[in-house]
């Protein structure tokens, strides 16, 4: 298990997380797993229904919208602090993309039922959460529209 003090700095640094207070992320942290992938593997495909978000702590994570988990073309390579995998948490649908580990690397994990036993007895982080949230969003049109 990774130091919980380093833990609560990669969620801050983490889009989702960043906007929650300190003693919330401590919260968090306690409940995260650490999660091992090598080079070649699949965190998750396309269309899989899964019951995690992750947390790059080292290497790299490819993210490709293809059918085909073959196919390598990558919408956004992840690095450590990138946070991947929580819309499936959120709206409980499938997979919306593939995530290749390009790199060896360590993830920390988060359950579904954790994450909304948190939120139900954590209030505050849940508005840090979609806050974090509507500032990722509002990036990405940024970015859409060619102004970042």
């Amino acid at each position: 298990m990774s130091d919980l003090f380093e833990r609560i700095l990669l969620l801050k640094k983490s889009s989702i997380f960043s906007e929650v207070n300190t003693e919330d992320l401590r919260t968090v942290a306690l409940e995260l797993e650490d999660e091992q992938y090598f080079k070649g593997d699949h965190v998750f495909e396309i269309n899989d229904y899964g019951d995690h978000m992750y947390i790059l702590q080292e290497g790299k994570i490819g993210i490709s919208l293809e059918s085909s988990p073959a196919v390598r073309k990558f919408v956004v390579i992840l690095e450590p602090g990138d946070c991947f995998g929580e819309m499936n948490l959120l709206d409980d649908q499938p997979r919306s993309a593939t995530a290749h580990v390009l790199e060896d690397s360590r993830l920390l994990s988060l359950e579904k039922s954790r994450l909304r036993g948190l939120t139900i007895h954590y209030p505050e982080l849940s508005l840090g959460m979609l806050k974090g949230l509507s500032l990722r969003l509002r990036n990405a049109n940024l970015l859409a529209k060619g102004s970042i």
